[in-house]
């Protein structure tokens, strides 16, 4: 009897391979004739790039005199309607920026905050579950707007080892099959110097019910780089539909594929390789605001097969984009923007020692920022019932030695009030190691 089933799947993501979507696999639950699915992500590795883009770092000139490489579209609804950033919105290119890490040749879209804060996708610097993180302290970023043969400006702590501690994120370890945690695919990141300088765009606190609108609405529209369109200039996708996520046309129920469908956004922007962490926005009252981050590209494929073996695969499906709204960090960029980020192995040091006699920690008092610290962190601010930052700062280090020393008592466990939560504290300032 023949019979259609799932079937999970893995595109490589090396870089000399040029391939349709650069994909963040993910297979559904085995139900009948019911298709599967598949989260394919705009992760941007850059498999279409040529050797010349490890020139991005020196210049952003050469990408635009290099001839465009044949590329397929990706994620694009209809007809291709992307276009080069307009005049009336060159003001973008003071704020829109691109992420490149020469080694990989890994290209993302990232977009400014403030003038030392960008935000992107979590896996244009972690990439998924199973793979190795990029090396963050090659990681630079540069405007279009930036001179010509300016380089570009690295992440802080880059040039003392201590990179990681100025990234916060959703994951380091993106779920690409259900429960997809695509709301999680969102990272904040701490520049060594104020490449932002006309500011950051604003985050709007919209929901993606909001978003959704009446029918027919199209609110939102993207603005990024795209690796087969525009020779490494801004491109502007035009207004686009948001959908809710609830069934698809084969009758599945979108939201039951992930972690967490509250702060999911279901788009048709046209996409394409290098536009993951590219900002979706809405027109606000001052100029453009950010709605939400672009992670990747939801599919409904079919497959039939008979005994184990794939007799035929039929052409997918692009049910919508993916995105991750500002309501899922828009509090975490709060405290980010006025944490003090500790830098020194020392101070570390003190940090992991103090986990580990609260019991939040197993590691070694290496005094070096980690994974594992990071979510050892994570666990402490859970059980303080803050908000997870998992950043190691000053104000977590008084704390947490409060708690050891006796002095906080069983209260440092009780819910954190508001004040200490968002009250004021230092701006970052630069730490020597």
């Amino acid at each position: 009897m023949k019979e259609r089933r799932v079937a999970n799947a893995q595109v490589s993501q090396r870089a000399d391979r040029v391939p349709n979507k650069n994909t963040l696999v993910a297979h559904a639950l085995s139900s009948g004739t019911r298709p599967w699915l598949v989260l394919a992500g705009l992760i941007a590795f850059c498999s279409a790039m040529t050797p010349a883009l490890t020139a991005l770092a020196g210049s952003i000139a050469s990408y635009r005199d290099m001839p465009p490489r044949p590329l397929l579209p990706v994620a694009v609804f209809g007809a291709d309607d992307r276009t080069l950033l307009p005049v009336r919105m060159k003001a973008l290119e003071e704020k829109i920026g691109m992420l490149y890490e020469p080694r990989s040749r890994s290209v993302c879209t990232a977009f400014c905050i403030d003038e030392t804060t960008i935000a992107t996708a979590a896996h244009c610097l972690y990439r998924t579950r199973g793979e190795h993180p990029l090396p963050l302290a090659n990681m630079t970023f540069r405007l279009s707007s930036m001179p010509q043969r300016a380089a570009g400006v690295r992440i802080a702590g880059a040039t003392s080892g201590a990179a990681e501690q100025n990234v916060m994120t959703g994951t380091t370890s993106l779920s690409t099959k259900p429960p997809i945690d695509a709301t999680r695919d969102w990272a904040l990141v701490r520049l060594a110097s104020p490449a932002c300088s006309k500011g950051g765009l604003a985050l709007a606190r919209r929901t993606p019910a909001e978003l959704t609108g009446v029918e027919g609405a199209r609110p939102l529209y993207q603005v990024g780089y795209h690796g087969d369109f525009g020779h490494w200039r801004l491109t502007l996708s035009p207004p686009c539909g948001v959908r809710r996520p609830g069934r698809s046309a084969g009758g599945r129920v979108i939201a039951g594929d992930f972690a967490d469908a509250s702060a999911l956004i279901l788009h048709t922007c046209d996409t394409g390789g290098a536009s993951s962490g590219s900002p979706l926005l809405i027109d606000g009252p001052h100029g453009p605001e950010v709605a939400g981050i672009n992670v990747g590209t939801y599919l409904q494929s079919h497959v039939l097969t008979q005994a184990g073996e794939v007799l035929h695969r039929y052409r997918s499906d692009t049910v919508a984009n993916t995105g991750v709204s500002t309501l899922a960090f828009i509090d975490q960029r709060d405290l980010f923007q006025r944490a003090h980020v500790l830098e020194k192995r020392a101070e570390i040091k003190r940090v992991q020692q103090a986990l580990i006699a609260t019991g939040h920690y197993r590691g070694d008092a290496t005094g070096r920022y980690n994974v594992e610290l990071r979510e050892a962190i994570g666990r402490f601010e859970t059980a303080e019932r803050r908000t997870r930052t998992g950043i190691a700062s000053a104000d977590l280090l008084r704390r947490l030695e409060a708690v050891v020393a006796g002095h906080a008592g069983s209260a440092a466990f009780e819910p954190a009030s508001e004040e200490l939560v968002t009250g004021s504290v230092p701006r970052p300032r630069p730490s020597q190691p």
